[in-house]
């Protein structure tokens, strides 16, 4: 008895430490962002606010136009979802539930781009987007990721283990594929589909080079690129960075609090290790 409680001890110990490794930086960035630019620099660090300041988010505010940042990334983040949970589910369904030539050969190129670094095919997609007259719009940074291949793979890898017989019994009844889809496949798919959601939230909300590069008016900018403003010839304010920063974490980790359940639950059940 004595071992197992030392066993267990010794366990939330682990996990406490792991714990405050993981929540450290966060939460630095999160108390620094209520002092001032003198006390971030200072050497060696100080870990609580000797001078407590909302300065910094008053600035930041006057100085970007956050809201108009907020909202742009808001927008793209959005549609992508949208998009992604449609297109990638029923690509998955056409890989998992149908038979057609080639299918596998397909379903190869697509893990074969899962290998592809994105910085590869910026240049030719860009291109592509100038060509088009997609440049400095919504469409020109949504267009190349509204489809991904990890998307295809986990809702292939998911539907594949939906019972057939519940697809067969549809067709007796006379259903189509469209159908089938949407009324019986879809609504099971809840937990993919939240896993592959906050997946291409995150992405959609964190990147930075993409948008960069085709957004190019600050009316366009996302987050991560109106904070770049920052970054100028007068030098980095590491105050309003820490302050930026929170203000595109804030989000992120509002919505995996609420989607935390159904994220493991996905990653469990799509073969995701």
């Amino acid at each position: 008895m004595n071992r197992t409680r030392r066993q267990r001890g010794i366990t939330y110990l682990g996990l406490s430490v792991g714990l405050l490794l993981v929540l450290g930086p966060f939460l630095w960035t999160a108390l620094s962002s209520f002092k001032p630019e003198r006390e971030i620099r200072r050497d060696p660090p100080t870990f609580w606010p000797e001078t407590f300041t909302f300065g910094n988010y008053a600035e930041l505010f006057d100085r970007v136009n956050i809201g108009g940042a907020f909202a742009n990334s808001m927008v793209v983040a959005l549609v992508l979802v949208a998009t992604n949970l449609l297109f990638c589910s029923m690509v998955g369904y056409a890989f998992a539930k149908l038979t057609f030539r080639g299918r596998d050969l397909v379903f190869g190129l697509v893990l074969v781009q899962m290998a592809i670094p994105a910085i590869v095919l910026m240049i030719p997609q860009f291109v592509l987007i100038a060509k088009l007259g997609m440049v400095n719009t919504f469409i020109g940074i949504i267009l190349p990721t509204m489809v991904t291949p990890l998307g295809v793979f986990m809702m292939r890898q998911f539907i594949s283990d939906l019972p057939d017989e519940l697809i067969h019994a549809a067709r007796v009844d006379g259903a189509g594929e469209f159908r089938i889809f949407f009324r019986i496949i879809l609504p099971l798919c809840g937990p993919p589909l939240a896993t592959l959601g906050l997946i291409t939230f995150l992405g959609s909300w964190n990147n930075f080079l993409w948008p960069a590069v085709v957004a190019q008016s600050e009316e366009m900018y996302t987050l991560p690129v109106a904070l770049n403003i920052l970054n100028g010839h007068e030098g980095t304010h590491y105050n309003l960075l820490v302050a930026g920063s929170v203000v595109v974490i804030a989000p992120i980790l509002f919505l995996f609090v609420f989607l935390q359940r159904f994220f493991v639950q996905g990653v469990a059940t799509t073969g995701i290790k």
